[in-house]
């Protein structure tokens, strides 16, 4: 396997956070849109952690060499993070690990289904759904802050799930509503 290669990972069954992979998103104001997700994963699939913690260390020894010269600086940050320690009173993260993968809007991910056929649909990808991330580890050292980052390479969607964020149905926001009280009506609220 390539140095490159052994960076990478496909996970096992994650659930997405977080999610702006169809659509790229500023996550602060001034800040370059990118394309992001947070990839949740079960702390009971120690297949996909042990993926991701070789795949960190590969990145650390890249880091040595190519960043930190020739040593392992003492304080890394790192990207497989506990969501039982980090986010308590979120049900999503509890038992679980986390990762925040991102990509710029030059390198967009690839988005598919389980047959390999790209989704393009903004309401299939959504907070809440289940697939497959597929990410890259490198190291970084940015204005004083040293560690591995988590590259947004792809997601196969495998399944929906119950939404993470907020969503109700044109029929539940306008229930109760006469909309025809509002057609063409010689209110001059905007004149």
């Amino acid at each position: 396997m390539s140095e490159k290669r052994s960076t990478i990972v496909t996970t096992g069954k994650v659930r997405l956070s977080y999610e702006h992979l169809i659509a790229p998103a500023a996550i602060n104001d001034g800040d370059d849109p990118k394309y992001s997700a947070s990839f949740i994963i079960s702390k009971k699939d120690t297949k996909t952690i042990q993926l991701i913690e070789k795949a960190v260390q590969d990145a650390i020894k890249q880091g040595i060499t190519s960043k930190w010269g020739g040593k392992k600086p003492g304080k890394l940050k790192l990207p497989l993070r506990d969501g039982d320690d980090e986010r308590p009173d979120d049900e999503a993260y509890k038992d679980a690990y986390f990762i925040n993968a991102n990509c710029t809007t030059k390198y967009p991910p690839f988005i598919v289904d389980a047959n390999k056929r790209p989704i393009t649909n903004e309401t299939e990808i959504y907070s809440g759904c289940y697939g497959l991330g597929v990410v890259s580890f490198y190291p970084f050292d940015s204005n004083g802050n040293r560690g591995i980052a988590c590259g947004l390479l792809g997601f196969v969607k495998t399944g929906n799930g119950e939404p993470l964020a907020s969503r109700i149905s044109v029929d539940d926001a306008l229930e109760g509503v006469d909309l025809s009280a509002y057609v063409d009506d010689d209110d001059d609220l905007f004149d």
